[in-house]
């Protein structure tokens, strides 16, 4: 694994999920109450020691570069870096990364310097643990030129990924980027026998979906970005069909794809269950992230259920259920919060005289919504959009998937609606 490098796309503007990326790069929003996104893709890299990581990125990526730089420190006798690639105009470029495949050929040299034996490309925006190690041993087993990581899901979730068809040795032989016909999705349905000789965890009439993961053979990368292409989804994966050795990695573990609001808010709370299927609990593989220095949370007087609270939080006379509370966060008396992820702060506030304080104030309500960091919330605030309205801008919130959103730095008036 020493000859391996990772490349995580950071991807662009992240307007799927604003606001939280109104101010930071997509794989530097925090998840599960202490980590980032990025902890994730690098935390799989670590676990398969491929420690040679690189984190291209283009929009925000100031907060990403200090939660790298601050968290992923490697000795003087170890080779291993985390860089951040973030885009740049160059002699010979100057143009903003076009897509996923675009991003890679624009850092393709840097990439590559050391002759790689492979360069897995991992997403910055997604939630799982997956044994990197075993995807790139049987990837060299099979002798591939590329290996997907690939997932059964429903037909339901189809149109929305990169859907494909492998054969019994697992090689692809078709891939549809984001499939809508009937007769298309019929196409690629697994039926029982697929199922029963690639010994899928699967059922009949569920879909094969890329990843977004992948494991190229260093030199096979550099051949196949010689074109124009700019998305790996849409171009450069369909043009290998046949011309390369492609295969399937099926991973059978969690997987969750966190893009827009939705998704993230529900991959969040699926944390907060007695028995998550993402594991943040395992002694074998840690997610790794920044190490704070920072004092057990202090609950005073509060009813908790299902929820995680984060390091340095302050609860007093308050009720959480099925919620995250965040770093530091602070939850003044009589409050209820229901469903939500309360992302906390990035410091303790000792004179607030002149506006409401940072965190919860005193009788607030706040049920199916996201509080970004270092937002304040005066009492009495009610955050529980009644006429489940699905898309919704105000001064200082918003709504998208039917999620109240209060973005970073926010400031809402005691006794505010939403």
């Amino acid at each position: 694994m020493s000859h391996v490098v990772s490349a995580v796309l950071g991807g662009g503007q992240g307007t799927r999920l604003w606001p939280l990326t109104q101010y930071r790069a997509k794989p530097a929003v925090p998840v599960g109450g202490k980590f980032r996104l990025i902890d994730i893709p690098i935390s799989n890299s670590l676990h398969a020691d491929v420690d040679r990581i690189y984190v291209l990125t283009q929009f925000n990526s100031a907060s990403l570069h200090r939660h790298i730089a601050q968290t992923y420190r490697f000795d003087v006798f170890s080779s291993g870096f985390v860089n951040i690639l973030a885009a740049e105009q160059n002699i010979d470029n100057r143009d903003w990364y076009q897509g996923t495949a675009d991003a890679v050929r624009q850092n393709l040299e840097r990439l590559t310097e050391g002759k790689p034996s492979e360069v897995v490309i991992l997403s910055g925006d997604q939630l799982y643990m997956m044994d990197l190690s075993a995807m790139l041993e049987l990837h060299r087993r099979r002798e591939a030129d590329l290996t997907i990581a690939v997932k059964p899901v429903s037909r339901a979730e189809a149109p929305g990924l990169g859907i494909l068809r492998i054969d019994t040795t697992g090689r692809l032989v078709e891939f549809v980027e984001k499939p809508t016909s009937d007769e298309r999705l019929d196409s690629l349905t697994l039926d029982e026998e697929t199922i029963r000789r690639l010994e899928l965890d699967a059922e009949p009439g569920q879909l094969l979906a890329s990843m977004g993961i992948y494991a190229f053979r260093g030199g096979v990368l550099r051949e196949l970005l010689r074109d124009d292409a700019v998305d790996f989804g849409r171009e450069v994966i369909p043009a290998s069909i046949g011309k390369k050795r492609v295969f399937g990695y099926v991973h059978n573990g969690y997987w969750r794809d966190i893009g827009t609001i939705g998704s993230f808010h529900e991959a969040n709370l699926e944390l907060t269950r007695p028995l998550p299927a993402l594991n943040l609990y395992s002694q074998d593989q840690p997610i790794y992230t920044h190490a704070r220095f920072l004092p057990g949370s202090k609950i005073d007087r509060c009813s908790v259920t299902q929820s995680i609270l984060a390091d340095g939080s302050i609860l007093s006379g308050s009720s959480l259920s099925s919620s995250i509370v965040g770093l530091r966060a602070v939850v003044r008396s009589g409050s209820r919060i229901e469903r939500s992820v309360i992302m906390g702060a990035t410091r303790y506030e000792i004179d607030a005289a002149s506006t409401p304080p940072l965190g919860i104030g005193h009788d607030c309500e706040i049920v199916n919504a996201i509080v970004d960091i270092n937002a304040r919330l005066g009492d009495g605030c009610r955050l529980v959009n009644a006429e489940g309205v699905q898309e919704a801008d105000g001064e200082g919130w918003c709504i998208r998937d039917g999620i109240v959103v209060i973005p970073r730095g926010a400031v809402l008036r005691p006794g505010t609606v939403i």
